[in-house]
């Protein structure tokens, strides 16, 4: 059987939280009680599946809380990708019109738009959509779904929810907003962003909560096709039976994340903006912040590094046990800079350098410094070879 190393345990200072964020305690309480004794069917008809059902329909209205939303507007999936694409093949499948994102979405919407030959929209050098091209597009395109991320994985960007969701209201009074919220929970209103968008989609284990689960917020007048078939569960929008624990855990972790929501922000972007001064004043070259001139989340830090490769770079922060990304962690490895930088227009020789330092719930000062000096010796070595 396998094991995890007990040597890791507290040896690294974590900076990649935008990739996955250590579960909550709340979570974990939540999780493990139901793991070993509440394993009944929530769609069974006897006590223990009644039990379950009711732990399901407790942690629904939970989360409709969370988010502003109805408990029949949530749809659990098993994360944030599932979620994604139910929105937007459940949509596009229903008939209405093609499909629209921007150019710098997850890759768990972008290659859904490109596989149904939707339409890509561009964004400004800021990192944010275009709205007056968005608006043309909109104008001269039968567009039955938009789909722009809330917070961008990679660079922290927030893109302008509201005035997207007015661009849309004065070009087409049918046209369905879906945003991938899945960076948002912890740092943002999901609230505000659920009263403009008709479907929003959140995975768990980046606010807290444990992988493999997550939801659809789904407004009544987004009719959805399912993806899966079979069961009838949640409103016959997604079959399958419902991960009890997980949902239980989601449930308690977005609790804890919006109530601590307000402290943490301002806590972590004071640790955010003093890790990028740390490093922009220690390196000897120039250090490029990717959102310097937007509006960021506030766990993120993005930075690149010109003529200097991310992945010597991660190499050389994990030798100092600093744990961080060059993109996002779903493109790991890629030997080509990201979609998003390149949207952006970013010099090539630039975007190869990326690196995202990301915080969280557990962040502390001590990341904040010992990653900051991991950096900075890093890219003085890296350029004293490459000199």
């Amino acid at each position: 059987m396998a094991r995890w190393p007990r040597s890791l345990k507290g040896m690294a200072h974590y900076l990649d939280h935008a990739a996955t964020t250590p579960m909550r305690s709340a979570a974990v309480d939540a999780m493990v009680p139901l793991l070993r004794d509440g394993f009944g069917n929530p769609s069974g008809a006897h006590r223990m599946a009644r039990e379950a059902n009711r732990v399901v329909d407790e942690a629904r209205e939970v989360l409709a809380d969370a988010v502003g939303a109805e408990p029949g507007d949530i749809v659990f999936t098993a994360g944030g990708t599932e979620a994604d694409n139910l929105a937007i093949f459940g949509v596009a499948e229903s008939g209405d019109g093609t499909v629209l994102c921007s150019a710098t979405e997850h890759h768990a919407v972008l290659d859904p738009i490109e596989h149904l030959d939707g339409i890509v929209a561009p964004v400004g050098l800021d990192g944010v959509v275009d709205l007056v091209e968005l608006a043309r597009l909109l104008d001269h395109h039968d567009v039955g779904l938009v789909s722009i991320m809330t917070v961008n994985n990679e660079t922290g960007i927030l893109q302008p929810i509201e005035a997207i969701a007015d661009v849309i209201a004065e070009t087409s009074h049918s046209t369905l907003l879906h945003t991938d919220a899945v960076q948002s929970l912890s740092w943002v209103d999901v609230a505000e962003v659920c009263a403009r968008a008709d479907l929003v989609s959140l995975s768990a284990h980046k606010f807290g909560g444990p992988k493999g689960v997550g939801l659809l917020v789904a407004r009544d007048r987004a009719d959805l096709v399912p993806r899966f078939h079979g069961g009838g569960q949640e409103r016959g929008r997604r079959g399958g039976t419902q991960n009890v624990a997980g949902i239980a855990a989601m449930a308690a972790a977005a609790s804890e994340a919006v109530a601590q929501r307000d402290a943490e922000v301002e806590r972590v972007s004071a640790l955010r903006d003093d890790l990028v001064r740390r490093i922009v004043d220690g390196c000897d070259t120039p250090v490029h912040v990717t959102a310097a001139n937007s509006a960021a989340s506030a766990n993120i830090a993005h930075l690149c590094f010109e003529k200097l490769e991310s992945e010597a770079l991660l190499f050389l922060l994990e030798k100092h046990d600093v744990m961080a990304s060059a993109a996002s962690s779903c493109s790991s490895g890629a030997l080509e800079p990201s979609h998003v930088l390149a949207a952006m227009g970013i010099d090539r020789d630039v975007a190869l350098g990326s690196l995202r330092l990301s915080l969280g719930h557990t962040s502390t000062a001590a990341d904040v410094e010992a990653g900051a000096q991991a950096v900075v010796d890093a890219v003085g070595r890296l350029t004293e070879m490459g000199s």
